[in-house]
């Protein structure tokens, strides 16, 4: 019986530092915003036309490889890559990537897949105001 406790108690001190861990290196939650700007921009994206209506976990298919995100940046600069991301980061300055989070379309059109990746990821790290903007995304892509 005194192994089995001495076992559970090992257990348990070994869960309460994992979690430690984790609450560690967890990004604060004020720090990253909705973009506004990539909001407005995505809307209009829609209602023009420029969606790609695929399917849910299509989006690590369908997003733009680093490289690609790279090349867009060199050709259109960073103002233009913040428009493809719902979320920005203020503990990184504007001119890198790291300050733009939660991308929802390829530099051409919004992927709905994107829209439900931001959307699921959002509500997992508790950023309320960037999962509701892709929910009002993906009901205006419905419609």
């Amino acid at each position: 019986m005194a192994v089995i406790l001495k076992r559970a108690r090992v257990r348990c001190v070994i869960i309460v530092v994992l979690c430690g861990f984790g609450a560690l290196f967890a990004e604060p939650r004020d720090t990253v915003k909705l973009n506004q700007n990539a909001f407005a921009f995505a809307e209009q994206l829609i209602k023009k036309g420029h969606v790609i209506v695929d399917g849910k976990g299509a989006w690590s298919g369908h997003r733009p490889s680093p490289d690609e995100e790279t090349e867009f940046i060199r050709v259109n600069g960073f103002a233009e890559y913040a428009k493809w991301h719902l979320g920005i980061d203020d503990r990184f300055s504007a001119n890198t990537k790291r300050r733009y989070k939660f991308p929802y379309g390829d530099f051409k059109n919004v992927h709905r897949c994107g829209v439900l990746a931001v959307k699921a990821r959002a509500s997992q790290y508790g950023y309320t105001e960037i999962e509701n903007a892709a929910a009002e995304l993906e009901h205006a892509i419905k419609r």
